[in-house]
Formats: structure tokens, C-alpha cells, sequence
């Protein structure tokens, strides 16, 4: 069985859910995940769990994001983006590139964000694009995201391409639609592209028909430990490790080095026996160590 993440170059025109299913259907195994949904029009990295990885999803690291857009200034659409209908059309034809020079310094740092209504948020279990495709419109809560840095990469107007790296959770189809109407002329994305999740890079991104291809996938994964390399390691005695074999938690005398004193309280850790990484558990300053996860 394989185990590990694939970085998948994920295509336009199919969900994040197809690619699951292509992944499971190359490699012949089912238990298979993604992290991170992408639209079905963008492209770029998708981690890709498979086997005991899939356990691994909940701890990694996605706080930053970077992605690279084509926005069009003076059409605005429903959906933010090029698959949407058209709701407003504008002249831009007053701006220079220098308008939109000026506008980066209003969208860095902490910013608020009114989620889209063509989104996979929830209102009371319902994705609320399956609403927004019914012409349902509720109210939602505007949410703070931050964005690191924005810059342009090409202006060519009423086009201009830009690569912002930002917080999970940013919408930057929002961020386009925002920076059109700050311009007064509103705006729509006509491509995106994630260039970086988390530890995962466009550099590591394969396409699907190359793991498909390939008599070598193990050779194509990222291994599982590599992606929790934001965890500090620990590492276990024999004693300790048929302790964690068994589910139980270990001790202090089941750790080869005196470093439980340094752990911060709900801090998670990686525990190894020798090179194996066999769990992720979670310091708690009253209980000691306490297993989140147990891998085979």
C-alpha cells in the first residue's frame, strides 16, 4: 500500500472530487483525500493523501497559500470568476496601470472578506452554491483574512496578472471582484492558479496521467512525516513504542530525551521509533502526552 501525499497539478474543468477519484482508480487503492479544495476552473497544487496519510490531513500545516490570477477589469459576474453571468459592465478605459500600482498598500495585512455566494461554505448544511444556483442569496458574515503580499506580475489593460500569497481561507475570486471596485469599475477572474499549499509546491505538482503512467508512483510521493514537518520530533524507546503500539500514551521515561518540559500545553508532536514515524500526540501540561493519531 501506498503511503505519503501526492502533489497533483490539478487541470481546469474538473472538481477536486474527480481528482480523488482518478487518484484512487491510477494507484488501485481507496483510501484516498484531498486537502484544500481548488474551483473546477483553477489549476495547480492539490495535495493528495493516500493510505495512512489521510490520518494526517487534520495536522497539517495550510496556513499560507499562494496563487497566481488573471483578473478582467469592467465586467463583473455572479460567481466572481469567468464561468459566471455577467451582472455589471464598466469603463475602465480611464485607469492605468498605475491605478492598480496604487491600490496594493489598501489590500495587505488584515482584511475583511465577505465570502461569496458561489462558495462551499454551509448555510444550515447546504453548500451555499447550490443556493446561489437557485438565485437564493443569504445573508453571510464578512471574515478577516490576511494577505501577506500582493504584487503584479503583468498589466496589460483591462487584464492584469498577479500573485498574492495569503491565509487559508482567502477567496481570491473576492479579492479581484474587491480590487475592481475599488477601481469603480469592477472586475472578474479569468484564471487562477495555486502555486503553493502549505509545504506543497508547484515545483513537486505531477499531472494525473504521469502517476497514472508511471511503474514508479512510490517514487512520486511526498512522504507522510516530511508534510508534518512543522511538528517537533520526539522520539520513542522500544519501551515506549509497543506502549504507542497498543494505543496507550507514553511517559516521560518512554521518550529518549528530556524534552517534555519544553512543550508548550496543546503543542502536537511527531513520535518515532527509530525511523519509523509511528504518531501524532498532543501535550497537555496536566495529562502528560496524549495520542491524536496512531499510524500503521
Amino acid at each position: 500500500m501506498l503511503n505519503g501525499f501526492f502533489v497533483i497539478d490539478k487541470p481546469a474543468g474538473v472538481t477536486s472530487h474527480d481528482i480523488v477519484a482518478m487518484v484512487r482508480r491510477a494507484i488501485g487503492q481507496k483510501k484516498v483525500g484531498h486537502t484544500g479544495t481548488l474551483d473546477p476552473f483553477a489549476t495547480g497544487v492539490l495535495p493528495v493523501a493516500v493510505g495512512e496519510a489521510t490520518k494526517t490531513i487534520q495536522f497539517l500545516d495550510e496556513s499560507e497559500k499562494e496563487y497566481r490570477a488573471v483578473l478582467r477589469l469592467g465586467i463583473a459576474t455572479d460567481t466572481q470568476d469567468l464561468t459566471g453571468q455577467v451582472i455589471s459592465e464598466r469603463d475602465w478605459s480611464r485607469l492605468t496601470a498605475a491605478d492598480l500600482e496604487r491600490l496594493v498598500p489598501q489590500f495587505l495585512g488584515r482584511i475583511s472578506q465577505l465570502p461569496p455566494m458561489f462558495s462551499a461554505l454551509k448555510r444550515d448544511g447546504v453548500p451555499l452554491y447550490k443556493l446561489a444556483r437557485k438565485g437564493i442569496e443569504v445573508e453571510r458574515e464578512p471574515r478577516e483574512v490576511e494577505i501577506h503580499t500582493l504584487s503584479f506580475d503583468w498589466i496589460r489593460l483591462p487584464e492584469a496578472c498577479f500573485t498574492v500569497r495569503c491565509s487559508r481561507g482567502t477567496y481570491v475570486r473576492t479579492l479581484a471582484c474587491d480590487i475592481g471596485e475599488a477601481l469603480g469599475c469592477g472586475a472578474h477572474l479569468l484564471e487562477l492558479r495555486r502555486t503553493r499549499s502549505g509545504l506543497f509546491r508547484e515545483a513537486e505538482a505531477i499531472g494525473i496521467e504521469e502517476l497514472a503512467g508511471s511503474r514508479h508512483q512510490e517514487s512520486l510521493l511526498f512522504p507522510l512525516d516530511r508534510a508534518l514537518g512543522h511538528l517537533r520530533q520526539l522520539h520513542l524507546t522500544e519501551a515506549g513504542g509497543r506502549k504507542v503500539g497498543n494505543g496507550v500514551a507514553p511517559g516521560a521515561s518512554d521518550l529518549s530525551e528530556p524534552v517534555l518540559a519544553e512543550l508548550r500545553p496543546g503543542e502536537q508532536v511527531r513520535l518515532y521509533l527509530a525511523e519509523r514515524f509511528a504518531a501524532v500526540a498532543e501535550w497537555d501540561s496536566v495529562k502528560g502526552l496524549r495520542l491524536s493519531r496512531v499510524f500503521n
